[in-house]
């Protein structure tokens, strides 16, 4: 028998009078003691109980406990019914709540998504002019400047009658040499003034046009960037060493269509494939030597010859294919460079403006480039880039910017056609690159990033 059938029946034979025999306890004070248990005929439980003093109940700390658990029980229970009517009744409404709650959650989430694709369609778009609109940012940051050489140019310009007035009246005391050197300084100076104006960053560079096929793989051709209008003679040199013949044809047409033209012998071989053709002349380095030639081809003659100090050569220090290619000379808006590297600078890239008729280096800026990892290189407004290969693959990677004398990594697709580049020459007059790719001539067209303000012009 359970504990709890024990107890219910021996408080019920109490109730009843049900006769029992009385032992006593060893010690009054204490409370109910079961002494013996039995069942009677019917199966109840019979036991044999001292019961304590009458005066002991009240007092009896269980008895206590089980009062007062009994009446928390029975809080306990009015409690719970009470909390199960209000939850039975709040759970009606909780229902109701919930199904609108899921319908609320489903129009937010469409909102949501709609509002997700707005905006990304806003971030798209402010993204896309963000993008146009960036390299106006190292532009503004040049503009001051700019704006000063365009009061410059207008303060030249305006004094231009009474400087030439001056220089005639001077003639008598400089010998022909000297005073052809100041006009031609106070040319370039202008000339840099209105350059500048339409000056820019490379930004883009297209996919190359095939003007021609001929040649071997390695050679130069050009135009003259200050070729009078009408002047479109296009110059071609076939070869990077040991070779001094220079062809000239009458106009880009006849160069495509047909083998009509002029061969110019010049008086020493040319080194590598950095030739140009500027305001008339043809500039190249001697063969195996570090010294820059002037050839006139009006009087097919050397009209200047000067060495490039401290300049590698004789594939000392050329770029990434080899041939010759140490001493890189070309043009651009403000006139002629010289790019090369030297001992001193650690066979890194140097850069040097050339005065064009003296062949006197102007000014020189040293950079932390490499030149045997250059592919290629050219100037654009001032501005030196190099290629990262002379291959397929090939992309702008490197810019030197000469007017901050600082450099940037950047990232403009190259292409290459026909695998291998030996020459890349810039003309600020078609603002092309001129490329001579594995025996093809080609053209690339150039996006320049530039601002010009009507109200400085």
């Amino acid at each position: 028998m359970q504990p709890e059938s024990k107890l219910w029946s021996l408080v019920l034979l109490v109730l009843m009078g049900t006769e029992l025999t009385q032992v006593l306890p060893a010690n009054p004070e204490e409370s109910w003691q079961v002494y013996s248990s039995a069942q009677d005929s019917e199966g109840r439980c019979i036991c044999t109980v001292v019961a304590p003093q009458q005066a002991m109940c009240s007092r009896d700390a269980r008895t206590k406990q089980l009062r007062q658990l009994l009446e928390k029980v029975q809080n306990m229970t009015q409690s719970i019914q009470v909390l199960d009517q209000r939850t039975q009744r709040d759970l009606q409404y909780v229902e109701k709540m919930e199904v609108q709650l899921r319908g609320l959650e489903t129009k937010f989430r469409q909102v949501e998504e709609s509002h997700k694709q707005n905006i990304a369609k806003q971030y798209k778009a402010i993204k896309a002019k963000m993008e146009e609109l960036r390299p106006l940012i190292p532009v503004l940051e040049e503009y001051k400047a700019d704006a000063k050489l365009v009061m410059q140019f207008k303060a030249e310009v305006q004094n231009l009658t009474s400087v030439l007035s001056e220089l005639q009246e001077e003639m008598g005391a400089y010998d022909y040499e000297e005073l052809q050197n100041r006009v031609s300084d106070l040319e370039e100076r202008l000339r840099a003034c209105m350059q500048k104006l339409a000056c820019g960053k490379l930004t883009g560079i297209s996919d190359p046009v095939t003007i021609k096929t001929s040649g071997s793989r390695f050679g130069s051709w050009m135009t003259d960037p200050l070729a009078p209008d009408g002047d479109t003679r296009v110059w071609y040199m076939d070869g990077y060493h040991n070779n001094r013949f220079v062809r000239e044809y009458k106009s880009m047409a006849d160069f495509v269509t047909s083998d009509n033209f002029t061969s110019h012998r010049l008086p020493h071989p040319w080194s590598g494939t950095g030739q140009v053709v500027y305001n008339g002349s043809i500039y190249y380095n001697k063969f195996q030597s570090h010294i820059i030639i002037k050839f006139d081809f009006k009087t097919s003659s050397i009209s200047k010859s000067r060495p490039l100090d401290y300049a590698g050569y004789n594939n000392m220090y050329h770029y990434a294919w080899g041939g010759h290619s140490d001493i890189d000379l070309m043009v651009d808006e403000g006139g002629l460079w010289a790019v090369y590297a030297t001992n001193q600078n650690a066979g890194n890239i140097v850069i040097s403006k050339l005065n064009p008729n003296t062949l006197q280096v102007i000014k020189s800026w040293t950079t932390n480039h490499p030149k045997r990892s250059a592919g290629e290189s050219f100037i654009i407004c001032g501005t030196l880039y190099v290629t990262n290969g002379y291959t397929g693959g090939t992309k702008v990677y490197y810019a030197f910017h000469t007017n901050s004398s600082t450099y940037e990594y950047i990232d403009i697709p190259f292409q290459t056609t026909y695998s291998h580049i030996s020459m890349l020459d810039y003309n600020p007059k078609d603002r092309a690159l001129y490329a001579w790719n594995n025996g093809h001539q080609v053209l690339y067209n150039v996006t320049l990033f530039h601002v010009i303000r009507s109200d400085e012009l």
